[in-house]
């Protein structure tokens, strides 16, 4: 579209030079004509009062020679034989050099006005003028090829100049307006192209003809409308699973208390079937579940409110077990970029992991640590701890291990790398496991460098978490 724009352009810029260029370079040469036989005529003409006062040879050829085209032997002078002397049959005279014909010279006496002939070499103009005697004398003036041409070359190459000039000037204009026309289709097309392969965070910027830009707003409010449906429905899935592990969290306690006999062993099991059941469905849904996140301004939640809401709900369940509670650093409004969604399962897989695999009456604590380009929560406990945390991670990544689906940590890690952080487990102060969530801000860490730092980081922090991450 871009290079048809500027073919047109071209075809119609060339055509109209052309049409003016052409006639007026013609123009151009006449008047440089016009204007050399004009000042010829007016040269001619001065020699018009001698030939009426004489016809004398000498006065004659001393009035030629005075002039500066006489002395360049360009000027003539033709007076009739009966006008030459008083005396009858007195020759002709002619003074100065002769081109032109007794034709042309008979035309002019006939016509009794200017008139122009071609000879060798340029043109002669032929004055008549009136004698005393009442015959005509014909005054010729011999104008070169040159001075009929002169200044005609130069107004064309100022035309010519002129002519590409605009060309090249329409071209450049059409390929600018051609960019703005073509750059906001190709980034409509590259956008719709992208929204198709399921990145729904794929936006268009509103700008260009006031056909694309409309076209562009229209394309960004279905976007839009397609991430809020994904991401309703993801909700959805979320509050699903919330509403299905507390309460499964809580049965599997109890028919743990169910004592010995096949009754409670039944009963044990089938919660245990059931837990496997919906973690498959809740993995399944995750996994076939396109990135639904839109990146911009005031994307995310507060993460404070988030953590405050949760722990609210674990800690009716914790009291019921005995077991001390503490949250810190959710005193102020912490933004991440995190849906709210992904952020409550993060959190309800690691708290229902702490209930699942620690005894009744360990104390547990959440922290939050608000960094620069980080945010840092930190989900304690004062259990056994894990004897293998790279194990733990693997089998977060690869599922079944253990009796372990393995889904817990594999949400945590999917909502940290969202944000180009990561998930490290070490030892910690409260003597058990310490999860640390690392939550880029800026997205400047990228999914490899933050599991790099992973293990790093499980080294440096045995017994050091929390002061480790403060000090970020």
């Amino acid at each position: 579209m871009r290079w048809a724009l500027v073919k047109v352009s071209l075809a119609v810029t060339a055509m109209v030079v052309v049409a003016f260029a052409v006639p007026l370079g013609l123009v151009v040469k006449e008047m440089a004509r016009d204007r050399a036989f004009s000042n010829a005529e007016r040269r001619a003409a001065g020699l018009a009062p001698v030939l009426a006062i004489t016809t004398d040879r000498g006065e004659l050829d001393r009035a030629v020679a005075t002039t500066e085209d006489g002395a360049a032997g360009r000027m003539a002078v033709h007076v009739p034989a009966a006008a030459s002397a008083d005396e009858p049959g007195a020759k002709a005279l002619e003074i100065g050099t002769r081109r032109a014909d007794e034709e042309d010279l008979r035309t002019t006496r006939e016509l009794g006005r200017a008139t122009i002939a071609e000879v060798e070499g340029g043109s002669v103009l032929l004055q008549p003028t009136a004698l005393s005697s009442g015959q005509v004398a014909v005054v010729e003036l011999f104008v070169p090829e040159g001075e009929v041409s002169n200044g005609v070359a130069t107004a064309w190459l100022v035309l010519a100049g002129v002519g590409i000039a605009l060309i090249i000037g329409s071209v450049a204009v059409a390929d600018r307006l051609g960019v703005r026309m073509v750059q906001p289709a190709q980034r409509l097309a590259g956008a719709a192209h992208d929204l198709g392969e399921g990145r729904l965070g794929a936006r268009v910027p509103e700008e260009g003809p006031p056909e694309l830009k409309s076209a562009a707003i229209a394309f960004n409010s279905m976007a839009d409308q397609v991430v809020q449906l994904l991401a309703n429905e993801r909700e959805l899935a979320a509050d699903l699973s919330h509403r299905l592990r507390t309460p499964l969290t809580v049965l599997r306690l109890n028919a743990a208390s169910l004592g010995s006999g096949p009754a409670a062993e039944q009963t044990r099991a089938a919660v245990e079937q059931l837990e496997r059941e919906v973690d498959t469905i809740i993995r399944t849904a995750r996994e076939a579940k396109p990135q639904t996140q839109a990146v911009g301004p005031g994307a995310g939640c507060d993460a404070s409110e988030v953590v405050r809401e949760r722990m609210d709900f674990w800690s009716a369940l914790a009291e019921d077990e005995g077991r001390k509670v503490r949250v810190a650093g959710i005193e102020r409004p912490v933004r991440i970029p995190v849906a709210r969604p992904e952020l409550v399962a993060a959190l309800d897989a690691l708290l229902g992991n702490v209930f699942r695999h620690t005894p009744e009456g360990t104390a547990f604590s959440v922290d939050v640590h608000n960094g620069d380009d980080a945010v840092i929560v930190l989900v304690s406990d004062a259990g056994p701890g894990i004897a293998d945390p790279a194990a733990a991670l693997a089998r977060g990544n690869s599922g079944h291990r253990d009796g372990s689906t393995g889904l817990g940590l594999d949400i945590v890690r999917q909502m940290a790398e969202s944000t180009g952080g990561d998930v490290a487990i070490g030892h910690s102060v409260l003597g058990g496991t310490e999860v640390r969530i690392w939550i880029g801000l800026d997205g400047r860490r990228s999914g490899g460098a933050g599991a790099r730092r992973g293990p790093r980081g499980r080294r440096k922090r045995s017994g050091q978490g929390s002061r480790r991450a403060a000090d970020v």
